[in-house]
């Protein structure tokens, strides 16, 4: 346990009180559960059942927890509020989104801020997917039509009537992709050990070919990847992790999407499931965006992700994390600046320089 975390006790204890200040009405306010999930890489999410007793009776409420990751985190930076005023507002649109509860935003509780959102039924397929679902191609086109569908309801939400126009911290939409360009460059500047002749082609490449600004503004999600949505009876039940959400060009989305489509361990990459071409076409039919300049957007997005897995490797470095995952990013960075060099027609052979951490670090973590 890290100095100055708490311990399980103490979070129990701490949220117990925190709950019942939420629920006045409530008697007996007790937590059921409290266990961390173990997948995703960023903020901590804890899930559990707030237990009360009022007039009526005795009442459950399956909630999440998201906590904001301690500092320095791997997508800084963090902004649970903006998260929370989106989810509130998406609740009466046709995105499947959780419902969000409350927001402690002092850091008195936990020592960092959070929020509450209900939790939905539903499984999400991260990393491995039950034999029988991988052998029935009819379910897996299902669900992939679903998740598009969804990506899709994201994109038509009407900002004005939601109010998400109006939270300054999602940004006006415009010059989009130029300051995620300066965002993802700047985070390279802020964690680089020394020159990165792979990394600084790509983004000179992505700069020069930029396409035109998108004449359409909607609600991006940031993170459209196939973990990301939870399913019941192979139909979308939850869209999950807001953390890169924003207001700008959609086909950034889309090129996130078909970055990860194809991934080893998507159900999208298994036969039955939507092909990037369907799936484009399926969601051009939903929206009436066209999408265009499709290599440079998967260009883009990947240039993003390799950023996240350099900024984790070099956290690890510092050792302001000591989670071999983060490490085991940084192995990735080459083969995948590799990737979006192709995709822009480029195939020079070019140093990756220190993307990752150093064997020292990994032998302190691994003693």
């Amino acid at each position: 346990m890290a100095r100055g975390e708490l311990t399980d006790d103490e979070r129990r204890a701490r949220l117990t009180s925190w709950f019942a200040s939420q629920l006045p009405d409530a008697h007996e306010v007790r937590l059921e559960g409290l266990d961390r999930v173990p997948m995703g890489h960023s903020a901590e999410t804890l899930t559990l059942a707030v237990v009360s007793r009022d007039d009526t009776g005795e009442q459950w409420r399956d909630v999440v927890v998201r906590v904001r990751p301690p500092v320095p985190g791997l997508l800084e930076p963090y902004d649970l509020r903006k998260q929370f005023d989106v989810l509130q507002r998406l609740e009466s649109t046709p995105v499947r989104a959780p419902r969000a509860l409350w927001y402690e935003g002092t850091g008195d509780v936990l020592g960092r801020e959070f929020y509450v959102m209900e939790r939905v039924d539903g499984t999400v397929y991260e990393r491995s997917l039950p034999e029988a679902l991988a052998s029935a191609p009819d379910r897996l086109r299902c669900m992939s039509r679903s998740l598009i569908e969804q990506i899709a309801a994201i994109h038509t939400v009407d900002l004005r009537s939601t109010g998400l126009d109006q939270l300054a911290a999602l940004g006006d939409g415009h010059d989009f992709v130029t300051r995620e360009l300066d965002f993802w460059s700047a985070e390279v500047t802020r964690v680089q050990r020394g020159p990165l002749p792979a990394l600084e082609r790509l983004v000179a490449e992505l700069r020069d070919r930029q396409p035109a600004p998108s004449n359409v503004v909607t609600l991006v999600h940031g993170d459209a990847k196939p973990g990301n949505f939870a399913f019941v009876d192979d139909e979308v039940s939850a869209v999950f992790d807001w953390e890169m959400v924003g207001l700008g060009d959609p086909l950034t989305d889309i090129g996130w999407a078909e970055l990860n489509w194809s991934t080893p361990n998507a159900f999208t990459n298994l036969p039955g499931s939507l092909t990037r071409d369907e799936f484009v076409a399926r969601y051009e039919e939903l929206t009436g965006i066209e999408v265009v300049e499709r290599p440079w957007y998967r260009a883009f997005q990947t240039y993003k992700m390799v950023v996240i897995m350099l900024v984790a490797a070099m956290l690890f470095d510092a050792g302001d994390s000591d989670d071999l995952r983060f490490a085991q990013m940084g192995m990735a960075v080459h083969h995948y600046t590799r990737a979006a060099l192709a995709e822009l027609g480029i195939h020079d052979e070019l140093e990756s320089g220190p993307v990752t951490a150093r064997e020292e670090r990994l032998r302190a973590v691994g003693a």
